[in-house]
């Protein structure tokens, strides 16, 4: 399967969530690199990890990272999450949609993350108001990049994203919604609150939570009692 087309551009609302200090980052995901050249510029002393499942892309991201593995995260053996155990933040740059158990991943991790570690992510938010025309309209359609990306295999809307991360244990400390200019939308908000009403949900969150096409967030380890 083809991956999404590599770019250098890198998300600043990530960029925003990533702790200042981190000793070391293992970005999942790291296409071009891009997010550890800006990441560098703002914390030169950390170890920067790219894990890349394509050849070509962990290639480009070795401009950047200080190490890149050419892997599938979700192949990685025990060894790896051994070595990993001193990774005080992990990232998640539009890349959790991707994995076809991305609940086995975070659990692993939480296995292995330092008390004080983090992991931030973007992801795409299904309950945006296009998807929602779409289905309406019957025409839920793959893309070769965005919301309906042909290789997104999971879909999370606000509210199963937290639900994702505390399944795992994991407590979403903050976030934001990344909302664009979007003029179309205004003619659809009106007919998604009448649904969450009919639903018997609340429309002005309905609304809302119709807006984001992606969301950041930051997330930290549920204290165990060994911990």
């Amino acid at each position: 399967m083809n991956q999404t087309p590599v770019h250098d551009r890198h998300n600043p609302d990530l960029l925003g969530v990533m702790p200042a200090a981190a000793s070391r980052v293992i970005e999942v995901g790291c296409s071009s690199g891009a997010l550890a050249r800006e990441y560098k510029k703002l914390n030169a002393v950390a170890r920067y990890t790219g894990i890349e499942i394509d050849a070509d892309y962990a290639a480009l991201a070795a401009r950047h990272c200080d190490e890149v593995l050419h892997l599938d995260i979700e192949n990685a053996d025990d060894a790896f999450f051994d070595a990993a155990a001193d990774c005080d933040c992990w990232v998640f740059g539009d890349t959790l949609e991707h994995l076809r158990d991305p609940w086995r991943v975070l659990q692993r991790i939480r296995g292995a993350i330092p008390p004080h570690g983090c992991i931030v992510a973007c992801v795409p938010n299904v309950q945006h108001w296009s998807i929602q025309a779409r289905l309406s309209a019957g025409a839920f359609r793959y893309e070769p990049a965005g919301l309906l990306d042909r290789t997104h295999l999971r879909w999370f809307t606000r509210q199963t994203l937290v639900e994702l991360f505390r399944g795992c244990g994991f407590r979403v400390e903050s976030g934001q919604p990344r909302i664009f200019e979007e003029p179309e939308r205004d003619k659809f908000l009106p007919v998604i609150a009448a649904m969450a009403k009919a639903a018997g949900a609340n429309p002005e969150v309905a609304v809302g939570d119709a807006l984001a096409l992606q969301y950041v967030i930051r997330a930290v380890p549920i204290a165990h009692p060994a911990d």
